[in-house]
């Protein structure tokens, strides 16, 4: 199942469960991955910067592809980002090997003008062989990169693997106009733009031309109604479920360990995985900040009893 530039909706980033003592919880893993395909996503991102994967070795990483592929029968896109091309190369084989779909790249940090940026995806697509699609991630808040509509559509036009762009940019809104401008006025062939940002924006990035979120949102199902309501045109109804979530996700966008110590509190007070612990180095919620979470989760059960938490 090839990911191409024709995908749509909600493709979740999947955090990484581990046990306190920092062993991959495998059984989590299995029980998060069955939520997702049942909460109706499109596919599905494993080992990006949310999945902690710089801090997994080559088995850990190449065991949960395995793991995700056997029970995942909709695409699966797995991060590759890397130091080193040859890091890179096999992951991204071995993966594809195992059943993914695609890969997702990151650019490293050290790339500061446009020719470097560009001159880097053709080495990475030449690395990982040009059978293999990726996703173009484009999120310099993290990563220090840059990316301007233009070197997109040079990115897009040089590799005919590039499919989708993971749209992170802060403010954006406008880089996906000028890019469907791209499309429309025929200097650019048409790719994926699925958004990330814990979904921060979504209501309006749809509204602007994207094609679905690409994020790791606790609760992805609102996601999905939203993506759809957008689609068919509902859009009060679309801002209306997307406003009674934005205090939470506001929350839980902080940047870095404390964000994503956020996501992991709620998956493991969703009963889908087993702890919130994260492989160190890593952050953990003190009792102030599970506080304001659950605060914040009951505000939202008030209209979206998906919120609703048993007790702990």
């Amino acid at each position: 199942m090839s990911l191409t530039s024709a995908i749509t909706g909600v493709i979740p980033i999947s955090p990484t469960p581990f046990h306190q003592d920092g062993r991959v919880d495998m059984e989590s893993m299995a029980r998060l991955t069955d939520y997702f395909l049942s909460c109706g996503v499109d596919g599905i991102t494993i080992l990006g910067q949310l999945g902690e994967a710089p801090k997994l070795e080559f088995s850990e990483a190449r065991a949960i592809v395995e793991l995700v592929a056997k029970r995942f029968d909709k695409p699966i896109v797995v991060g590759v980002s890397a130091p080193g091309f040859a890091a890179m190369r096999s992951l991204a084989r071995e993966a594809m090997e195992l059943g993914a779909s695609g890969v997702m790249i990151g650019p490293p940090n050290t790339l500061r003008t446009d020719d470097q940026i560009v001159g880097y995806y053709r080495q990475a697509a030449e690395a990982i062989g040009p059978d293999v699609p990726f996703v173009l991630q484009d999120y310099p808040l993290t990563f220090s990169v840059v990316m301007t509509p233009n070197v997109i559509k040079r990115i897009v036009t040089e590799n005919a693997s590039c499919v989708v762009l993971k749209h992170e940019d802060w403010p954006g809104l406008d880089k996906i106009t000028a890019l469907r401008g791209f499309e429309a006025d025929g200097s650019m062939r048409h790719i994926a733009i699925l958004t990330g940002n814990g979904g921060l924006f979504l209501d309006f990035e749809m509204e602007r031309g994207a094609d679905g979120a690409n994020t790791g949102y606790a609760f992805p199902e609102m996601l999905v109604d939203v993506v759809k309501l957008s689609a068919a045109g509902q859009r009060d109804a679309a801002h209306d479920l997307f406003d009674a979530h934005l205090p939470y996700l506001r929350y839980e966008q902080q940047q870095g360990p404390l964000g994503l110590a956020v996501r992991k509190y709620v998956y493991m007070r969703r009963g889908l995985i087993a702890c919130d612990a994260q492989r160190k180095p890593g952050a953990t919620l003190n009792a102030a900040a599970k506080g304001e979470v659950e605060f914040l989760l009951s505000r939202i059960a008030r209209s979206d009893k998906r919120a609703v938490l048993k007790a702990a």
